[in-house]
């Protein structure tokens, strides 16, 4: 039988809770340890010591790393909320100091993140927080809240949307849409559209498109646009990387509707314009998604009211110029 009965409980060493913790997180003894601060062997000194108290393997080599068991991974979740509420309870939010605070966060987001709110960070927690780490890491393109449920991320970086109930979100900046192309892209030189004017519909319909979808959608909002007014667009290809589609704009004739501010701060870097599209499409509000959790966390709160303040530059809530009329 699985566990800790009741009579050895009270010697079992509740460090160890951290490190089995860890290993769920990261499934390599050299990787808990640089999350822990521990050496390798400690790490697995410790997990012998898990598995003798556990009496279960808990974990078995596959290639380079370790895969949990069954038993293991039924404790996963469930660990890792007791150790959320534990560390909660002993930090009170007076005593809160971001110049001690300790901890690794994983924001899942896209690579436009990458761009605009990585330097950022990479300023500012040295200065403030030099023991707090982030990493940012891919969004899962099936659902982007499982990262959440499952402790792969700590705070998601996506769209506003309707949420369960389980997730609290704060608006990190707004954006409306804007178009993107090579500053001597033939057709729109013909049409003598200068760069920040409005695309004609019918040209916009009929250049290729590069779509930006980690699920590789090959639609988005901006067809439902062109659908209410009878109209459709080519989709050439799709990527799930803003850098990519940037890349591919810059070398070929193909356009790509994206948020106006990456437009704005990628295009000047890779030699691409902006234009306004020819239709009214909706503000993307842009928000930092969290496990409830982890709401009381002092270390988790410090880090999204900064997450908030580095991207309030970016907000633009103006409404896109062809809607305002």
């Amino acid at each position: 039988m699985h566990g800790i009965d009741i009579m050895n409980f009270a010697t079992f060493d509740l460090n160890l809770m951290r490190v089995l913790d860890a290993l769920l997180r990261e499934g390599s003894t050299v990787r808990a340890g640089e999350r822990l601060g521990l050496s390798q062997p400690a790490v697995s000194a410790a997990l012998g010591r898990l598995r003798h108290a556990l009496d279960d393997e808990l974990f078995v080599r596959q290639g380079s790393g370790l895969v949990p068991t069954d038993y293991a991974r039924g404790l996963a979740l469930p660990l890792r909320q007791e150790i959320d509420r534990i560390e909660a309870l002993f930090i009170p939010p007076t005593a809160f100091d971001p110049s001690t605070a300790e901890g690794t966060f994983r924001l899942a987001g896209s690579d436009f993140f990458a761009e605009v709110l990585m330097p950022v960070l990479a300023r500012e927690l040295p200065a403030r927080a030099p023991k707090v780490r982030v990493q940012l890491i891919d969004l899962l393109p099936s659902n982007y809240l499982d990262s959440l449920e499952r402790y792969q991320a700590d705070i998601a970086l996506i769209p506003a949307e309707t949420f369960p109930d389980w997730v609290e979100a704060a608006t990190l900046f707004q954006s409306p849409f804007g178009v993107i192309a090579r500053p001597d892209h033939p057709a729109i030189l013909a049409a003598g559209i200068a760069p920040g004017g409005t695309l004609p519909l019918d040209l916009f319909c009929s250049l290729g498109h590069a779509l930006f979808s980690p699920e590789g959608r090959m639609q988005s909002i901006t067809d439902e646009a062109l659908a209410k007014i009878g109209k459709s667009r080519e989709v050439v290809m799709t990527m799930p990387v803003f850098s990519g589609i940037c890349r591919v704009v810059a070398e070929s004739d193909l356009i790509a509707v994206v948020p106006r501010q990456l437009g704005l701060i990628l295009g000047p870097k890779m030699g691409l314009v902006s234009y306004e599209p020819p239709i009214p499409m909706p503000t993307m509000r842009i928000v930092a998604a969290w496990h409830r959790r982890s709401t009381g966390n002092p270390t988790h709160r410090w880090l999204r009211t900064l997450l908030q303040q580095s991207m309030r530059p970016l907000d633009d809530s103006r409404p896109p110029s062809l809607a305002s009329g």
